[in-house]
């Protein structure tokens, strides 16, 4: 029997961010300002995290990964590095790149060297093997363009 209750804990990281444990986080990670990553979440090495992104859990990051200011990332999405694993060749990654405001939903799944542009919207569960535009919105598999990011604001708005 356990004596206390398990939960996550809270581990307050610097420039008032915070991570939930239990997740790792890599050597030579940077993160900004304001930042939040949850529980069973996976950041690799010398990635990049910009100010006021939030990272849900049971996320996985590949190493290198740059994501930019004001990013949304859903629970258990995977962001990849290695076009033919295991290559055991970090030369041969190519990383992923999440521009500012991007929306990536849950469950999403984000290739190789793919970028991700600004105030794009990857839907749930999409599958994006070639790089979304600035304002636009993608889902399925593989992803492909639904709407835009303008469209999609006025159903949130709506809905």
């Amino acid at each position: 029997m356990f004596e206390e209750p398990i939960h996550g804990k809270r581990i307050d990281l610097h420039n008032n961010s915070v991570a939930w444990w239990p997740c790792h986080i890599g050597k030579n990670t940077k993160i900004g300002e304001h930042v939040s990553i949850g529980t069973l979440a996976h950041i690799g090495r010398d990635v990049t995290i910009g100010r006021s992104t939030r990272i849900q859990g049971s996320v996985y990051i590949a190493d290198k990964t740059a994501i930019a200011n004001h990013v949304f990332i859903g629970p258990s999405v995977v962001i990849l590095n290695d076009k033919y694993p295991p290559s055991g060749n970090a030369e041969l990654w190519q990383p992923v790149v999440i521009e500012q405001y991007a929306v990536i939903g849950g469950n999403s799944t984000i290739l190789p060297g793919v970028k991700v542009g600004e105030h794009a919207v990857v839907g749930a569960g999409a599958t994006v093997t070639k790089s979304i535009p600035k304002n636009e919105v993608w889902i399925g598999n593989p992803a492909t363009f639904h709407m835009t990011r303008e469209e999609y604001e006025q159903r949130r708005a709506h809905d």
